[in-house]
This record gives structure tokens, sequence and C-alpha cells, in this order.
């Protein structure tokens, strides 16, 4: 074995380490441009907020109330969470009685929640009767493309 032709010989090793390289930096540039022209870089997925909600029930034989309290967790924008319900609900205050119309859904703000519901806040709705009846913390994203149920409540009933 002739040991300075070996060391002499290296034809061809650097041209095509050189090719391989190159073409392996075109398709990741083209991969990476190719995800952001189609859109595909940018997509942000609106996950819903980790939070904690109680339900305190008192059965007043036909003025049934519900107080609805937010927890723990994360703060929530008040415009972004409703309280649903199949039965009609209206919105009280202790002092001043019902305050609003029945709807069988209404957001934390027209419930005089102003800006975040935070751990503390609290919502209080009376009805007829909540015996059979399922209430749900739902809370949709701005986009309105997300919803998500936070807690849910059922009557003894339901």
């Amino acid at each position: 074995m002739n040991v300075k032709e070996l060391l002499a010989d290296d034809g061809a090793v650097s041209p095509v380490i050189g090719v391989i390289l190159m073409v392996a930096i075109t398709v990741i540039l083209a991969a990476v441009i190719g995800t952001f022209v189609l859109g595909l870089g940018d997509q942000v997925s609106e996950t819903a907020p980790q939070a904690s909600f109680s339900f305190d029930y008192v059965d007043n034989a036909g003025n049934d109330t519900l107080t609805v309290t937010h927890d723990s967790g994360e703060a929530i924008t008040a415009d972004s969470v409703n309280l649903s319900s199949g039965v009609t609900f209206q919105e009280y205050t202790t002092a001043d009685g019902l305050v609003d119309s029945a709807s069988t859904s209404k957001t934390f703000a027209s419930m005089n929640v102003s800006g975040d519901v935070t751990a503390g806040n609290s919502v209080n709705v009376a009805g007829n009767d909540f015996d059979s009846a399922t209430f749900r913390v739902v809370w949709t994203a701005e986009s309105g493309s997300t919803s998500a149920t936070l807690q849910k409540w059922s009557g003894p009933d339901a």
C-alpha cells in the first residue's frame, strides 16, 4: 500500500459533501418560507382558562336562588363568561330583588361583574324551579371560534 498516494488522492470528497449540504439548506429554507406563506406559522390556538366555580343553591319553594362564585384559577374577561341553563332565570341582588328580564343565558358582564372575573366574584340568579335544572359556566374565546364549559351544576332532581 502506497501511503503517499492515499494521502494525495482526495478528489470528489469535498464536492459531494458540499452538494449535500447545499441541498439540505435549500430544503430547510423552502420549508420555513412555505409555512409562513401558507399561514401555518402564525396560527394561535386559544385555550380555555383554568378556573374553578362553586354553586350555592337555596330551594325557596317556587323562587329558587343560585349563587355562582369564582373560587380560584385564572382571571377571565367578564364578557367571555356565560352562565347558561335550560330554564329561565333572572339576576337578583339581596337588597333589591330581581333586577333584569328572564333569560336562559347571560354573560357575567351583563350581571354587573365589570372587568375580569376573579376569585371571589359571584353572580346571583333566581327562578321558579331549579330542582331539575342544569347550569353551566361557559367560556367563549374573543374570536368566537372556541368555547369550553368551565363548571357544571345540576339540581337535586336533574
